[in-house]
């Protein structure tokens, strides 16, 4: 059985996978026989556990606490108690690696390839142009791939499957038409973050200007992180890219500090209620 809970482990790790190790803790009463027993679950109700827990009919409220752990991302402790005993379990969350995608392999995508790669990220790099999407400027990538950005982007996805929480996308193209190709592929997309690269005048220009051509809500650009990066100060495409992980980072932890496009995304919220209040007032 311990044979077949690792090579489950094993698996989920190489295909990408989400999943727990459960383990009963302490047992008394009619759980004091089930101590020391193990058993890996995926976050899909529908999917049957590895192993045995001999928990009897209080093994679904467990499996349920342990998807609830799986969502977090962390390692819980659960204690139990019911007229037949008392028990806990550990549940030991073995996440999915966070994917960073980065469309541009420009000198800015070198550096931070490999930052994301040194904080344990699955990285992929895309481009249009083979001699810059190569193997030999990325080699601690896991995937680099010479296409055309929005077919790429579709084939990364899976076809019409959407980016998840785990997915974080930075767009550091050569030209500000193929981060908007990019834009308009992944917007809608619940990616954990996706920022894009440029100045603040021409990132405002960017955004209303899809506003009008592409009838896309302004209040859909919130979530695009531009300028990107926290401000460190950052001029060398090094720096830059220490900067743009830092945001990365902060946001995969949950961390305090503000990013660029904070101050963008404010300007154009109150642009936006100014308007509302204007056709308030002529109302």
């Amino acid at each position: 059985m311990q044979e077949e809970l690792l090579t489950s482990l094993l698996e989920a790790i190489e295909k990408r996978e989400a999943v727990a190790l459960v383990t009963v803790t302490t047992g008394e009463g009619v759980y004091v026989e089930a101590v020391g027993k193990n058993a890996v679950v995926w976050p899909e109700p529908e999917r049957s556990p590895v192993g045995v827990l001999n928990l009897g009919e209080v093994l679904d409220r467990v499996l349920q606490d342990a998807r609830k752990a799986i969502a977090r991302k962390r390692h819980e402790h659960f204690h139990y108690e019911d007229l037949d005993g008392r028990f806990s379990i550990f549940v030991e969350v073995q996440a999915r690696p966070p994917h960073l995608i980065i469309a541009g392999a420009g000198h800015i995508a070198i550096p931070l390839a490999s930052i994301a790669k040194t904080c344990e990220f699955l990285v992929s790099v895309i481009d249009d142009r083979p001699q810059y999407a190569h193997v030999s400027r990325f080699p601690s990538a896991d995937r680099v791939i010479a296409g055309p950005f929005r077919p790429t982007l579709v084939e990364l996805r899976q076809g019409k499957k959407a980016f998840d929480s785990d997915t974080y996308i930075v767009l550091v193209t050569r030209g500000h038409q193929h981060d908007i190709d990019c834009l308009l592929e992944v917007l809608e997309d619940p990616v954990a973050y996706l920022g894009m690269i440029g100045s603040r005048r021409r990132i405002r220009a960017v955004f209303e200007l899809l506003e009008v051509e592409q009838n896309i809500p302004a209040s859909n650009f919130d979530r695009v992180r531009a300028p990107i990066g926290i401000d460190i100060g950052a001029i060398t495409p090094s720096e830059i890219a220490v900067c743009i992980m830092a945001e990365i980072i902060c946001v995969l932890r949950e961390g305090p500090l503000p990013g660029l496009s904070e101050q963008i995304q404010r300007e154009r919220i109150e642009r936006r209620n100014r308007a509302v209040r204007g056709l308030r007032g002529r109302g």
